[in-house]
């Protein structure tokens, strides 16, 4: 069976009056809103077509009347794709913080009756991700089986951002000072230090400072990573001094720049434990004056009252990550 085509989004603006108040809030319990929470989703009218089993030119309808009711557009096209517009990251937000109490009910019925069905939304950074985050995953869905997980991985402020906005229920990430909207379960102090195979003129060493790495070639995070925000300062107090620096925006990336032996990777240890444990590559902390000392936690919104199933997964993660022994951490 052929999967119909997705319908364009609409050519015209929506109409310049909106709905009355009255009519507008009958709006709210349409159907529309379903179809356009799953599209704003998954940026997909195909998608939601799919996901919802109906035809794509239903939901374009829908999402087009709901536009109308509006008096403003909901999405954009970008390409072959579209995004919200500010009035849906809008309507989203509100849509989601509806839906929330309806899907915490839907859980708690299940587990009334025995199914312990939800989902949890997770966001991570890659670094965390890499490392120790699969086998927190793999113990939980072997305990929980008909719990479904959703990952994304990206960066701190990312994950901190979409739980203030309540887009997720559980984060982990790199942060120096974390906002009031966050709270952080459990909390690990993360030494910035060198990272560099075991066989590299500078392992031998067990504390090294910035100016002892410049001495050899340097493979940095980029700034979009919270690791380089971490040693900017000291990054620019060295500015005449350090040569060319390699420059990349992954951290699996500094992981294999070290492999390969070249050069030495600035980072945490976070992202790279099975590599420092199994003795493929060496860690060694920073001396430098000044430098931040990362901290790495596991966050939720503050006041957040997790339904069902990210609550499991929530108390699943404090027990995993506080039994956690990791080089170059403190429990905090």
């Amino acid at each position: 069976m052929r999967t119909p085509k997705a319908a364009p989004l609409r050519s015209s603006p929506p109409r310049e009056r909106a709905l009355s108040p009255a009519l507008l809030a009958r709006m709210f319990h349409q159907p529309a809103m379903i179809y356009f929470q799953t599209v704003a989703e998954l940026l997909s009218i195909r998608e939601c077509a799919r996901r919802l089993n109906v035809a794509s030119s239903a939901v374009s309808r829908q999402i087009s009347q709901l536009e109308d009711a509006l008096g403003m557009a909901l999405f954009q096209r970008e390409g072959r794709r579209i995004k919200m517009t500010a009035a849906g990251e809008i309507l989203y937000r509100h849509v989601r913080r509806v839906a929330s109490p309806l899907e915490a009910a839907v859980s708690e019925l299940d587990m009334l009756r025995g199914l312990k069905t939800g989902s949890v939304r997770i966001a991570t950074v890659e670094s965390v991700g890499l490392s120790f985050l699969p086998p927190l995953l793999t113990a939980f869905s072997q305990r929980h089986p008909t719990l479904h997980l959703n990952v994304e991985v990206t960066s701190s402020a990312d994950v901190v951002s979409r739980l203030i906005d309540e887009t997720i229920d559980v984060g982990f990430g790199f942060v120096t000072a974390p906002p009031r909207e966050i709270e952080m379960a459990v909390r690990r102090d993360v030494r910035v230090g060198a990272l560099m195979r075991p066989d590299h003129p500078l392992a031998s060493r067990h504390s090294l400072s910035l100016a002892d790495c410049f001495a050899h070639p340097v493979a940095i995070g980029t700034r979009e990573l919270s690791i380089r925000r971490a040693i900017q300062p000291n990054l620019e107090a060295a500015a005449t001094a350090r040569p060319p620096l390699l420059e990349v925006g992954s951290i699996r990336m500094l992981v294999e720049l070290a492999q390969a032996g070249h050069h030495i990777s600035i980072m945490t240890p976070i992202g790279a434990h099975h590599e420092i444990g199994s003795g493929a590559l060496v860690f060694r902390p920073l001396s430098d004056p000044g430098l931040s000392t990362n901290r790495f936690g596991l966050m939720v919104r503050t006041g957040a009252g997790l339904h069902f199933a990210p609550a499991v997964f929530y108390d699943h993660a404090k027990e995993h990550f506080r039994s956690l022994e990791l080089p170059g951490t403190v429990l905090s």
